[in-house]
């Protein structure tokens, strides 16, 4: 049996479990891990079984809360090695200074240089004394005036060294167009256009059953269509509604990069796809990555409906819509 659970799906966090009878697969943690763990209970899905976290790609809304989840189960996680550079990067705090502020840098490290030299000078001088009155028997301090030497142990003046929030378990890394093994599910890594680094759809494969997982699709390419072609279960994007887009609340420059071929594909764009394209063969079709602030349940479903009724042999698919605030039933097959 394989198994697909939709903890969350939306722009404020995406996650999913795939799993066959043996393995268990976190796609994204795009939640807080407290949050993923919780949604995972109601779910009935152990987080100590997972046996990977598998990322799509870079954005907050797919790694929230990824290093956190990776840590605590001690798991590996999948990337493309451009997708693991972009989060370390994205993780890594940057500074910027003006020209005023790194004259007044500069000037500050030389001083602390100019200090320490001097120190050092001192302490040599210091230890020159200490070993001619060593040499002539007669300590340099006497009665009342001697102070109270004090060894420290050296390790515990170290400052406490702060976690790296990049530091994970174990790191695997995959190429697109080159199909690995976790376990006994085979993975089919493909290829997605969005404005990421390196950013991956997936097809999951076992026991005869095939799942695909496309979304953050900017549009449907010809790669995409190939590898969404005899899976039994896919899910993929519908993320807004063209005219609440436009009519919406983003700035225009958002409203350029979600309508732009990186960017996310709409419900017209979805229902394209399921018209001309889509070769009928699963029996969930579920719409994921629905835009709380471009679209509507409501919206997305009518648009997929009228598209999949339109073709007599797409009948016999269930259709469904994943959720931001809870997770998918689950998805057997």
């Amino acid at each position: 049996m394989m198994q697909m659970t939709v903890l969350a799906s939306g722009s404020k966090g995406n996650s999913t479990v795939v799993s066959s009878s043996k393995t268990r697969v976190l796609v994204d943690a795009g939640l807080s891990c407290r949050e993923l763990l919780r949604r995972m209970a109601m779910v009935g899905e152990n987080p100590e079984t997972l046996d990977a976290i598998l990322i799509t790609h870079e954005h907050q809304d797919h790694v929230g809360g990824l290093g956190v989840m990776a840590r605590r189960l001690g798991i590996p996680v999948y990337f493309t090695e451009q997708t693991h550079r972009a989060w370390v990067r994205m993780l890594t705090p940057r500074t910027t200074m003006t020209y005023a502020q790194w004259l007044d840098h500069v000037q500050r490290e030389k001083a602390e240089r100019a200090a320490r030299t001097a120190a050092a000078q001192g302490e040599q001088m210091d230890g020159e004394v200490a070993t001619m009155a060593a040499e002539a028997d007669v300590s340099p301090v006497h009665g009342e005036e001697a102070e109270v030497q004090m060894v420290v142990d050296p390790d515990l003046c170290e400052p406490t060294a702060k976690a790296d929030p990049a530091s994970l378990p174990a790191v695997e890394y995959f190429v697109a167009g080159g199909d690995f093994q976790i376990g006994d599910i085979t993975i089919h890594p493909f290829t997605i256009p969005h404005d990421a680094a390196d950013p991956c759809g997936f097809v999951f494969e076992a026991e005869g059953v095939r799942m695909a997982m496309a979304t953050d699709l900017g549009y449907v390419s010809p790669n995409v269509k190939m590898a969404l072609r005899r899976c039994d279960v896919m899910l993929l994007e519908s993320n807004h509604d063209l005219e609440m887009l436009k009519d919406g609340p983003y700035p225009w420059s958002v409203k350029q990069r979600v309508l732009s071929r990186v960017g996310h594909l709409s419900n017209d764009a979805t229902a394209e796809f399921l018209t001309n394209d889509y070769d009928g063969g699963a029996a969930y079709v579920v719409l994921g990555h629905l835009s709380e602030s471009n679209n509507l349940p409501e919206l997305a479903r009518m648009s997929a409906e009228r598209a999949m009724g339109g073709r007599m042999s797409l009948l016999g698919n269930k259709l469904l819509l994943a959720r931001q605030d809870a997770p998918l039933e689950s998805i057997c097959l």
